[in-house]
């Protein structure tokens, strides 16, 4: 564990324990004063004061669950749900707020913000919130209620709050803190926001995530440095314009990548001088130089010029502009137009979205990008069901298999190092997105604690999707077919030479997708003349791209038909068997499913099994469908692969989540990441799902997330996941020459889908297309004048 030291008056982290920057009113008064848990304020405040802070249903004649929100006001401090992500004011408020709470000019100036995320509140929260002060209103179970029975609903929710992550640049150390969020109600106080700190927790032996001003300024830093420029010119560059240095992790290879210093070992490339717009620097790299970066004090304590590499002639197949395509672009390619004339089919409210029955909430954060909380289906007379609170993508590993320097340090954890939602892109209509496209903007603080706004960050549309359905009768020669139609999520980031997409789908027939798609520039190496490696493929002359493997990590807490936090799921392993010649098998044909209860954290680390067609499936032990089954939701693996380097790679000592494709554990808020809060230069073995599951938690009732592993490499890999279920998948890179310049998309992901969840095909409701409806009539009147004149010539016999 990182050593962490709490707040107090003596502490650097701040002025004391939780300073009120700003005293506000609440409704509440003094009556929860100094009471921490929002869950015990609500008993004081039944105590003491139930008449002033809760709003009366007991005079109601409807019943309980359609009681809507006019029973109580909806203040300022509600104009935001609790899942929603911080708004610009409110990360400007936290930002200061912690700022404020420095104990000196010296310690303010010092703090760099590496993320300011919404701190998640508990889920009874959100229960209460969605049940009655956000519209569509959801009836929630297990909320506070009267002696009658009645809910008992507060005048306002708890305040939001913000978890920054903050590096002090002076002294090294990375702090947590907790801050409350409060806006006082705009006719009272003219809308103005204020902060307090809850909590700050100081942490002495970890690295948070890298940040784009570091990048930049470790560049500047190298590119001045004298050795470097003379070791550059004996290999003919004399422009440092087009030096490229890309800052990497040092990862832990040893004592002396110990997080007690902030350290970086970049790669170097070079750009060909040409009046190509976007010239591509990853084709040259500079190799055969050691540099080693403190990024703390921004100078270099290691140089060496360990051997002169020759930098790759520069290939002419190298760039990837339309001018610059070698025999030009190809002239046959006709329009392709996607036309919604009514619009699309989804309805959005703030972060709240509608499509087809599915309702989810929409969440970002710098380290996980995309998140989308509270996912349920609206079954008709049964109401809305919930499948999952919280999907998300939580990590990325990507561990290459060159032995040689600077290659074997290569081991990116891209979300935790770095941060895939702060790499987003801006999407673009018609090129990243196709159709009536509604796009969410992302708010993020910058190292220096400002806001910024990375416009379009999220996609969402509608796309066609083939079939869903369809049968002839071959009788009648009539036939019924639905086109089937996805609602797709999705942004894209860019992390250093490659481009990772990820995408949920939701579809019709109730499944829910997971996509990775990935593409970009492949991260090259230099070959001496003559020189062979076994390791990966040749890509030009002078130029190899080493074989490596790409590792996801989808954090999945789900909630098949539970109410927030209920432990009633549990998860399932299938395989299916051959059966052994014998009385019960005289055909020798058959084969069947079993199914085995994973009842604990440890028997639930698993792995794919094609040749079972393994899966799993989270059921509600409480929940039943028309056959008496239990309800529940299966997760279906893509092709998929474990870690090809050795058991005592140094790599692994982060990364022994990848030792499976399949975690489940025991919902807890504080196991977010695989591999823990801060795989930076983490010295620690282990950290994360394998020190969590050694507790081995029951899940045989249990509040369940996957966690599961996925692989791509060049070859490929795939997941792990976990209930909480992290899935992990992966795949391995063997590079082709068709991934040069840039590597078309290739895809990776699994599937979540209904297992008797429904009482048959959610699917079957989906009107006809108007052309097939159309169609539909001439046909059965083509089929009737035939039955007729039979009629007739038998009547006539």
């Amino acid at each position: 564990m990182a050593n962490v030291s709490k707040a107090n008056a003596g502490s650097t982290c701040c002025q004391s324990a939780a300073p009120r920057l700003e005293q506000g009113s609440s409704l509440r008064g003094e009556v929860v004063s100094g009471i921490s848990s929002w869950a015990a304020a609500e008993e004081a405040s039944i105590a003491l004061s139930a008449p002033e802070s809760y709003a009366s249903v007991e005079t109601v004649s409807e019943p309980v669950s359609t009681i809507k929100a006019p029973a109580v006001v909806l203040l300022k401090a509600q104009q935001s749900h609790p899942l929603d992500p911080l708004s610009p004011a409110e990360i400007k408020v936290a930002t200061e707020t912690v700022r404020g709470a420095g104990k000196s000019a010296e310690i303010r100036d010092a703090m760099r913000f590496v993320e300011v995320v919404l701190n998640e509140p508990e889920k009874d929260v959100v229960a209460l919130a969605d049940a009655h002060f956000f519209p569509p209103y959801h009836p929630a179970q297990g909320l506070r209620t009267t002696a009658k029975g009645l809910p008992l609903i507060p005048f306002q929710l708890p305040p939001r709050q913000a978890k920054l992550t903050v590096y002090n640049v002076a002294s090294n150390e990375t702090s947590i803190w907790i801050v409350e969020l409060t806006e006082v109600h705009a006719l009272t106080r003219g809308g103005h926001r204020k902060g307090k700190v809850i909590s700050c927790e100081t942490l002495t032996d970890v690295q948070p995530a890298f940040d784009a001003e570091e990048y930049a300024l470790c560049e500047a830093a190298i590119k001045a440095y004298k050795p470097f420029v003379e070791a550059v010119k004996k290999r003919g560059i004399e422009n440092m314009d087009l030096v490229m240095v890309d800052p990497w992790c040092v990862g832990y290879f040893g004592e002396r990548d110990a997080p007690s210093k902030r350290l970086a070992k970049p790669l170097i490339f070079c750009r060909t001088e040409s009046d190509c717009p976007i010239e591509n620097g990853y084709a040259r790299p500079l190799e055969g130089i050691h540099i080693l970066v403190d990024l703390q004090h921004m100078r270099i304590l290691e140089f060496e010029d360990l051997e002169f590499v020759p930098l790759p002639p520069p290939d002419p197949l190298r760039n990837y502009t339309p001018s610059h395509i070698r025999g030009g672009l190809r002239s046959d390619l006709k329009p392709l137009k996607i036309m919604q004339p009514d619009g699309p089919s989804f309805r959005v409210d703030g972060y709240h979205v509608e499509w087809q029955k599915w309702n989810f909430r929409i969440g970002f954060t710098p380290r996980e990008g995309l998140v989308i909380h509270t996912v349920a289906y609206d079954d008709g007379s049964r109401g809305r069901r919930s499948v999952a609170y919280r999907l998300s993508f939580v990590e990325m590993v990507v561990p290459y298999g060159d032995p040689l320097e600077p290659h074997y340090r290569k081991n990116a954890f891209d979300a935790g190092e770095d941060g895939l939602g702060k790499n987003a892109h801006s999407l673009k209509l018609g090129c990243d997105c196709l159709g009536h496209i509604k796009y969410f903007d992302a708010f993020l603080t910058n190292y220096r604690g400002s806001v910024e706004k990375i416009e379009n960050a999220i996609c969402m549309h509608e796309e066609d999707y083939g079939i869903l359905w369809k049968h002839q009768d071959w009788r009648s020669g009539l036939s019924e077919v639905r086109r089937s139609r996805r609602l797709t999520v999705s942004f894209l980031c860019t992390v250093a030479n490659y481009e990772y997409g990820f995408y949920w789908h939701f579809y019709q027939d109730g499944k829910i997708e997971a996509e990775v798609k990935l593409t970009g520039i492949l991260s090259l190496g230099a070959l001496r003349a003559g020189e062979i490696r076994k390791y990966g493929t040749v890509i030009a002359p002078g130029l190899y791209a080493p074989v490596h493997q790409h590792f996801f990590v989808a954090r999945m807490n789900m909630a098949v038909d539970c109410v927030p936090g209920e432990q009633a799921n549990q998860v399932v392993e299938v395989n299916v068997l051959s059966e052994k010649a014998g009385s019960d098998n005289p055909h020798n044909n058959s084969f069947y499913p079993t199914e085995t209860v994973l009842k604990s954290e440890l028997q639930a680390q698993r792995d794919c099994n094609s040749l079972s067609a393994r899966h799993w499936i989270v059921r509600n032990t409480r929940s039943f469908n028309r056959m008496g089954q239990l309800t529940g939701y299966k997760l279906v693996p893509g092709s998929n692969c474990l870690p090809l380097v050795g058991e005592n790679a140094m790599m692994l000592r982060r990364a022994k989540f990848l030792h499976h494709n399949l975690w489940v554990t025991s919902y807890s808020p504080d196991e977010r990441y695989p591999g823990g809060d801060f795989p930076n230069q983490n010295p620690r073995v282990g950290e994360g799902l394998p020190t969590w599951t050694k507790r081995d938690k029951n899940l045989e009732q249990a509040d369940i997330v996957l966690w599961s592993v996925a692989h791509f490499g060049l070859i490929r890999s795939f997941m792990v996941f976990s209930w909480i279920s992290r899935y992990t998948f992966g795949v391995i890179h063997v590079p082709r020459l068709e991934d040069w310049p840039v590597m078309p998309v290739e895809h990776l992901g699994f599937s979540l889908a209904p297992v008797g969840f429904f009482n048959c095909s959610p699917a079957i409701d989906v009107p006809p297309s108007e052309h097939q409806a159309n169609a539909a009539k001439e046909d059965v009147a083509a089929v009737v004048k035939p039955a007729a004149a039979t009629s007739m010539v038998i009547s006539k016999l």
